[in-house]
Formats: structure tokens, sequence, C-alpha cells
């Protein structure tokens, strides 16, 4: 392997009309490991630019939409072509960029490729006609796409979580625009750019450049018929603020506080203890959809402390790229700031904060946004760190003695993402599942790596609107639409 300090630098450009543009500008991107190492850059467009990808995909419109569902679905699976071949080299810069560990971003880019595949295989439901039958009319009801659709790209799973939408978007016989994320470009827009150049010009193209710079352009425009937006609550508000401009109807996939309830009869073992430990860590806590509060039996406390102390003393911390690293850096240092002060937040207000894991050999973690994982024993239910979404390597594990009880405290909050439920009685999960108010319920699992991706997905309350995957997901990008014949 390269060594880290040897890696040459990754440049990237606008793809726009089924061609590479420059940029005046580019953004600098830096690697979370150590705060200053230059991974790359990317292209900056201006607000110039950004109309004119949003101007190609607006003519590209009508010949992609003309074409038949099973025609579109034909040419998205031999765009996929390139992917596999270049699947190490997307999965270094992803690490290098984000910071998440080689086999995260490995699996990043398998489930971009895998979630297009599933998208594909609806084709059959894209046209699909109901009718009602005379008297007094025989109606048809069927589906017609929307236009031009902007995808709006969060930094720590981003081709996994576009590969949500896009393939949808584009089967549907929309055409796009994706905005990566400005600290963490790279990798989607290799990945994209792949797989537009493969399709014709117009009906997919990637710019990148600052928020303020290009925003307005991707989400008001007139041609804009929908805003796609991963990422946080407040990110939500601001897109739906600018969209409310232009009537822009938008899906919004926001953060979570997802609630697990660990029931008396639940099944603690190695390989149950292992997907708690995942549904919470993976990324370094960095997932919308992680465990951020654990509610345990009383009973079962000191057995589930006790077992996720265990997994997390093994942790190693360091690069991504290194050997032997289990868990790299948050992405910024305003989040590693961010989860620090939520740690002294609840050591000051009385709960007990224990740290966990080391530096893997040779690494050295005094450097960039390191942060060691931890557990928050019995923190108070108005903490911080219980109420906010951390969004980092930290857990807070609240003990509780009544199952109502549990269930009214899991439901407590502004978001409603993602829970989950521990116990041996598929029944009793069955029942609590309905009384959560979450848009998706796992049983005795929790996380990205157990999801249904053939389900629809996405969040109550400030976790968002509209869903993602599955055909209601393909349904999110198209109108309804009723002819009436006379009988």
């Amino acid at each position: 392997m390269t060594p880290l300090d040897q890696l040459p630098e990754i440049r990237t450009h606008l793809y726009i009309d089924g061609e590479t543009r420059e940029a005046g500008d580019a953004l600098r991107v830096i690697d979370p490991a150590d705060g200053a190492s230059v991974v790359g850059y990317a292209a900056a467009a201006d607000a110039k630019q950004a109309e004119s990808a949003v101007a190609a995909a607006h003519r590209a419109f009508p010949a992609w939409a003309a074409l038949a569902p099973d025609e579109r679905a034909a040419l998205l699976t031999a765009a996929l072509a390139p992917l596999e071949a270049d699947r190490p080299a997307t999965a270094e810069v992803l690490t290098r960029e984000n910071g998440k560990i080689r086999m995260e971003s490995v699996i990043d880019s398998i489930v971009f490729e895998h979630r297009f595949r599933l998208a594909v295989d609806l084709a059959g439901e894209v046209g699909r006609v109901t009718t009602l039958p005379a008297p007094p009319y025989r109606t048809e009801i069927s589906y017609l796409p929307l236009g031009v659709v902007t995808i709006i790209v969060p930094f720590n799973w981003p081709l996994a979580i576009l590969a949500a939408s896009l393939p949808q978007a584009l089967l549907a016989g929309n055409t796009v625009v994706v905005k990566p994320p400005p600290t963490a470009p790279l990798a989607t827009v290799r990945s994209v750019e792949m797989v537009a150049r493969a399709l014709p010009p117009g009906v997919l193209n990637v710019v990148t450049g600052a928020d303020a710079e290009i925003g307005a352009a991707l989400v008001q425009d007139d041609r804009v018929k929908k805003v796609c937006f991963t990422g946080s609550s407040l990110g939500g508000r601001r897109i739906m603020s600018m969209a409310a401009e232009s009537l822009t109807r938008v899906a919004l996939e926001l953060g979570g506080n997802d609630p697990a309830i660990v029931l008396a009869d639940a099944d603690l073992g190695p390989e149950a203890m292992g997907r708690l430990f995942g549904g919470v860590f993976d990324s370094t806590g960095q997932i919308c959809m992680a465990t951020k509060r654990l509610y345990v039996h009383r009973s079962r406390y000191d057995e589930v402390v006790e077992g996720l102390s265990g997994l997390l003393a093994a942790t190693r911390l360091g690069h991504g790229l290194a050997e032997g690293v289990t868990m790299g850096p948050l992405h910024s240092a305003r989040q590693r700031d961010y989860v620090r002060e939520l740690l002294d937040q609840a050591r000051a207000s009385g709960a007990e904060v224990r740290e966990y894991g080391a530096a893997a050999d040779g690494q050295d973690i005094s450097r960039g946004n390191f942060l060691r994982p931890s557990l928050v024993l019995d923190p108070a239910d108005d903490a911080r760190v219980v109420v906010e979404e951390q969004f980092g390597p930290t857990l807070p594990i609240l003990p509780f003695d009544d199952e109502d009880d549990a269930v009214a405290r899991a439901n407590d909050t502004w978001s409603g993402l993602c829970s989950s439920v521990w116990t041996a009685d598929p029944e009793r999960a069955a029942a609590i599942a309905a009384r959560l108010r979450t848009g998706y319920t796992f049983v005795n699992t929790h996380g990205a790596a157990h999801l249904d991706e053939r389900a629809p997905f996405g969040g109550f309350d400030h976790s968002g609107m509209g869903r993602e995957m599955g055909v209601e997901g393909i349904r999110e990008f198209m109108d309804t639409h009723s002819v009436g014949f006379p009988a």
C-alpha cells in the first residue's frame, strides 16, 4: 500500500450536459485524520454554472421521460458497469475525505450499486395504470415524472444515501442534478460521473460548490420540480424555507435521536451484543439511524454495560486506511467539539462517563478529529446527551422498570427516524413497535447494515418527510394523473 503521506491529490470537475467542465475556483478537501493533509480539490461552481446544470437537465427531460420504463431500466443497468473495477480506488478516496474505515467505504460503494439494481427491478411498477370502470366514467389513473430533481447529499454515507433516491428518480423518468457534500465530494463525483457518462447528455449532472454560491440555483429555479435533501434538521428547515419561494416540493431525510429498548427477556449473547454495538458505533456514530439512546430493563442493565464495555475496549483508533484500525475520526472538528461538550455537560450533571479504546499501532490520534468512544451511564432524561442527537461515538444508557414508561420515554423526542426493540418474544416486539413513533423499527438489531432496502424508509416529525426506496420511493418522483372517458 502507498504510504499515507504519499497518496496523490485527487481533482474532480463538474459534469454538465454530458461533458466535463472546469470552474474558476476549487473546494479544498482535508483529511479529518490529521486536519491538515490535502486529499484533493473539487471544482467550485458559480451560480451560473449551477443554473446551466439545471438547464441541461430541463432540456434532457422530455426525451428521457418519453422512454419506456424498461428502456430506462436497461440504460441504468448498463451504466453501472464501470463501478466494480473502480471500487477500491473510490473507497480509498472516500476514506481519505470522510474519515471512516476502508471497509465501510467499500460497503458504501457496494450499496450504491445494489440500490440501483433494486430500483431497476421495480420498472414494472412505473407505468402501472389503475382503471375505475364506468358508469359514470371510465377513468384511468397513472403516474407521470415530475421533471428536474435536485439531490443534495451529506458527507457520512454519500454514495449509499444518494442511491436511496437517485435511481428511483431516474427510473421514474426524471432528470437529475446531484450536489455532493462540500467537505467530502470527491468519491461521489467520481461515481456519479461514471454512471452519467453512459446516459444521454443532461440526464444526470453533478455540480460541486459552496452552498451559499450554488444553493439558490439548485433549489429555487422554477425548472426544479423537487429537491431531495439528507442532513440535519436545521439544514432541512433551511432547504424547506428556500423551496417555499418557488413552491418546489421537498423530500427531507433528517436527523434522528433513535431509541432502542432492551426488554428483560432479550438475548444478549455475543452475536446480539455485536449487533447492538454496530448499531451505535459504526462510522464513529455518524449515521442518522444509529442508536442514540439505549433504554435497558434494570435487570439486564449491568449485563449490557459490561458487554458493550468489552467491545469498546477493543476499539483501535487511527486513519481509516491503516491496518488494525477499527474506528476513524469524526468528520469535522466542530462535531468532535460538540460531542465533547455533551459529555462534559453529562459529567457536570452527575452522570458517569466511561471512555474506551486506544490508538492502533503506529497511529497518532493527538491530531485530527479523533474522539475515544464512550458510554454515559444513567444520565437524567433531560441531559443534552439524551435530548440532542450526538452524531458521534457515545451512547447514553438509561435503566427502566416499566415497559410503558420505556415506550413513553422513547417517544418523548423531537425525532422519529428509527427505533429498535430487543426481546425473545416476536409478538411482544410487534406490540411495542406499533407504539413507537418512528418510520422504521428494527427487532433484535439496529442500524443501516440491517435495513430491508426493499421497504420504504423515512422519518416522522422533525426527522423528515417523504419516503425513499421501494415502490413508495419511486412514487415520490411522480405525479398522479387521471384521465376520464365518458361512458
